[in-house]
Formats: structure tokens, C-alpha cells, sequence
């Protein structure tokens, strides 16, 4: 979540043949698979260190010189996507996963009993993340989508809501339990996945994310709790909004994070350590 300012034989045998066949097939086989699985090892696995651009805002600009691109799922299409890729970069699928956007153009298939308080942003409620039997097809729908655009990988923004004031007795279990299918979705359709903020999961949630985005550890003095994503070789995708590079790029070049300094809407504007 973006702070606010201040704050997925013989013809005979042939029928016993068969039935034999089918047999072991259910007995061996899982979940019905995803459509068009990707092979794990064909997942993005992305390095600590790499510079990248956020852009969620305004018209997209595809010449920043860098490696990774994280933009909005719903506002670019497949031919971004592709055009990104053609020059060099892997893209990230920005998604809220843990609130309800009303501008989305599935929200009104969220029910009204999943919706909880506001987050800070005009339009967003934090989402009932206990409530998987409605969630886990939705979100699920909203990651095939980024996979069909192509893209990398998917960052899930409001992971973090049993911090927060929800309107919701959310738990850390009912949070480890989200983000950990959050994470399944997302490897299941060959995806990478990020774990947005929620410093004090890590631990739990470390080998379930492929890399982590964070916003303002520098300001609130929280950056070395990501040391262990860079320890596992995982980038850490970092910005600030209230500090300069003067003030945070010493501490995170010391600690190998892929830090910027943003402006609250995530536009163009960007300056680096």
C-alpha cells in the first residue's frame, strides 16, 4: 500500500484398459491444473540489485534505461507489455489484492460483506481476507489476467491489513494464510510474486515471495528488516516519498537495495541512489 501522505491391446482389454488408466490418473493427479501452466523452473527469478522504475500513474514512459517495469495490471494491455519486453525489461503486474478499488471494472462483483474500511485512498476499502471462498476467484481471475497480458511478475499491494483498522478481526494467521495463496496464485500461473511491505511476516513468508517492494523504510527506520531478501538473493524494490537520495541511498547501497525516490501518484518522476 502506497502510505498516504503523513502516515496467483486387444479390443477386449481396451475398456479394462481404460478404467485402469483413469483410475491412476485420479489417484495421481492434483488440483485440476491452471490453463496453460508455465514449468517452475521457467519462473522469473529475479536478482538482488536490479534497478527498476514504478509507474503507476499518467502516461507511461517505456525509455527509462532499466531492467524492471512495475505497472498498473488493469491500465496497460498485452501490446505494453510486449513492447516493454522488446526493450529488455520484465514487468511486474501492480494488483491490490488485500482492498477494493471502486474504479476497478470488477468491482462490483465484490460483495458488500467483504468490504471493510477505507485505507487512506479515495475509493479503496480494506477487504475481508478471512473470506477466501469469495477472494481466491477473484484475485485469481485478476492474476490470470497478468498472465495473459504477459506479464513477469504480479506485486500484491494491502497485504498487510491486520496492521491496519480494517473494520475486520484480522489476525497474523489470517495474513500469513492470504499471502501465502496470494503467492500460489501467482506461482501456479508461472508468475514471480512480491511481498509488498508487511516487514514483520518475513521471516514466514520469506520462501514463499520472490522479491520484496517497499515503501519508506528509510523514513521509518525499517530497511534492515528486508536484509533477509537480500541475503536470499532477492531484490528489494524500495522507494521514498518524504527523503531524499542524500538522506536514504548511503544506508541502501550499504544494505543492496533497488531504491527510489517517488512522488505519492507514482508518476514518471523518479531520481536514484
Amino acid at each position: 500500500m502506497r502510505r498516504p501522505p503523513g502516515t496467483r491391446p486387444t479390443r477386449r482389454l481396451l475398456p479394462l484398459l481404460a478404467g485402469l488408466l483413469l483410475l491412476v490418473t485420479a489417484c495421481t493427479a492434483g488440483p485440476d491444473p491452471d490453463p496453460d501452466p508455465k514449468p517452475d523452473a521457467a519462473r522469473w527469478r529475479p536478482a538482488a540489485g536490479l534497478a527498476w522504475q514504478w509507474q503507476l500513474s499518467g502516461r507511461l514512459d517505456p525509455t527509462v534505461d532499466v531492467p524492471v517495469y512495475d505497472i498498473d495490471g488493469f491500465d496497460h494491455s498485452a501490446g505494453t507489455v510486449a513492447d516493454l519486453h522488446r526493450r529488455g525489461r520484465k514487468v511486474i503486474c501492480y494488483l491490490s489484492t488485500g482492498a477494493w478499488e471502486d474504479f476497478r471494472p470488477d468491482a462490483g462483483r465484490f460483495p458488500r460483506s467483504v468490504l471493510g474500511e477505507g485505507n487512506g485512498w479515495e475509493g479503496e476499502r480494506w477487504l475481508d481476507i478471512r473470506r477466501t471462498d469469495v477472494l481466491e476467484p477473484l484475485m485469481a481471475e485478476r492474476i490470470d489476467m497478468c498472465r495473459d497480458k504477459g506479464f513477469d511478475a504480479v506485486e500484491p499491494d494491502n497485504m498487510d491489513g491486520y496492521r491496519n483498522r480494517t473494520g475486520f478481526p484480522l489476525t497474523a494467521a489470517d495474513q500469513l494464510r492470504y499471502n501465502r495463496l496470494i503467492a500460489r496464485l501467482a506461482h501456479d500461473r508461472g508468475l514471480a510474486v512480491g511481498l509488498k511491505n508487511d516487514l514483520d511476516q518475513i521471516p514466514q513468508l520469506l520462501p514463499d515471495f520472490d522479491f520484496a517492494v517497499n515503501e519508506q523504510c528509510a523514513e521509518y527506520d525499517e530497511c534492515h528488516r528486508l536484509a533477509p531478501f537480500i541475503a536470499a538473493g532477492k531484490p528489494v524494490f524500495h522507494a521514498e516519498y518524504e527523503l531524499t537520495p542524500r538522506e536514504f541511498c548511503p544506508d541502501s547501497r550499504e544494505l543492496g537495495l533497488s531504491s527510489l525516490q517517488k512522488k505519492y501518484e507514482l508518476g514518471v518522476w523518479r531520481r536514484t541512489c
